[in-house]
């Protein structure tokens, strides 16, 4: 990187800045110092407001014994936003059961005024939602994120009409079967798939990259059903510790079309007929009488 970034970061001698991976929203480095190793995220050409959501997530993860990164410093240099965590040391392998307790404990973490949502919107590379504070799981999940990607699936040309006509059968079963569920907001990782966990070199498991906002818990276990990365363990042994209520593995369909829906807004016609098949298996299995 520019001189300019040692320059600036708030860090006393910087050895060396690195590229390392760090999914498709944000640039990633490894920074080395004399002392300490840190890992920096940034954000070309956005405020230092972009990171808010990060920020006060891993703050309540830290809060409630969650193991992920810790907040050091964020700001902006040369119109550049930036983020700078503590440098978690990846390990080779470690146990899904204790992956499953993880998130069971996360998921613990209950809303106080049983309300969902969360004090900052969702800012996402490619597209935003609405976190405001409701008393509807419906409101929240369906209105303003599954309908929020609709018009955009409309507006980028990648939706026709008949999509949309699917999309509403389909949207009418959700609220069905939601409005007929007990949903507790629960605080939620927000983005848990494969590429959002990573073990130390203990073994224990971690998390990182959260989206946070509270809301029913089945939304994060169904991201986890998309991409792969978590095993037959890990549910297990969530089950155990936080038990699924009943109709919870078909409901995870919901919550995977939100995923994919998603991945057709930013990626494109790749992604149509995963959409289409999520879509008829949510038809399939929530027949009208």
């Amino acid at each position: 990187m520019a001189q300019l970034w040692e320059e600036q970061l708030p860090l006393n001698n910087i050895k060396s800045i690195r590229p390392v991976a760090g999914g498709d929203v944000n640039e990633a480095f490894k920074v080395n110092t004399s002392d300490e190793t840190y890992f920096l995220l940034v954000q070309r050409q956005r405020k230092s407001s972009f990171y808010d959501v990060e920020i006060a997530g891993l703050e309540l993860f830290e809060k409630a014994n969650i193991t992920a990164p810790r907040v050091i410093k964020s700001g902006e240099i040369n119109e550049d936003a930036y983020l700078l965590l503590t440098f978690l040391e990846e390990g080779t392998t470690g146990s899904q059961e204790a992956l499953g307790e993880l998130v069971a404990k996360l998921h613990s973490v209950q809303q106080p005024d049983n309300k969902f949502g969360f004090d900052l919107p969702h800012e996402g590379g490619d597209i935003s939602f609405d976190n405001t504070w409701t008393e509807s799981w419906v409101t929240l999940f369906v209105e303003r994120r599954l309908d929020h990607l609709r018009d955009e699936l409309v507006r980028k040309g990648l939706w026709a009409d008949v999509d949309v006509e699917t999309y509403e059968q389909v949207r009418s079963r959700i609220v069905e079967e939601l409005s007929n569920k007990r949903s507790k907001p629960s605080l939620l990782h927000g983005d848990l798939w494969g590429g959002n966990y990573m073990f130390l070199n203990d073994g224990s498991p971690a998390l990182f990259d959260p989206a946070p906002f509270y809301g029913d818990r089945e939304f994060d276990l169904g991201i986890t059903t998309v991409f792969g990365g978590f095993t037959e363990s890990f549910y297990e042994t969530y089950d155990k510790h936080f038990p699924l209520g009943d109709g919870a593995q078909k409901r995870l369909e919901f919550y995977r079309l939100y995923l994919l829906m998603v991945h057709l807004v930013k990626f494109g016609a790749m992604y149509d007929s995963s959409v289409r098949r999520s879509m008829q298996q949510i038809i399939t299995d929530f027949p009208r009488g």
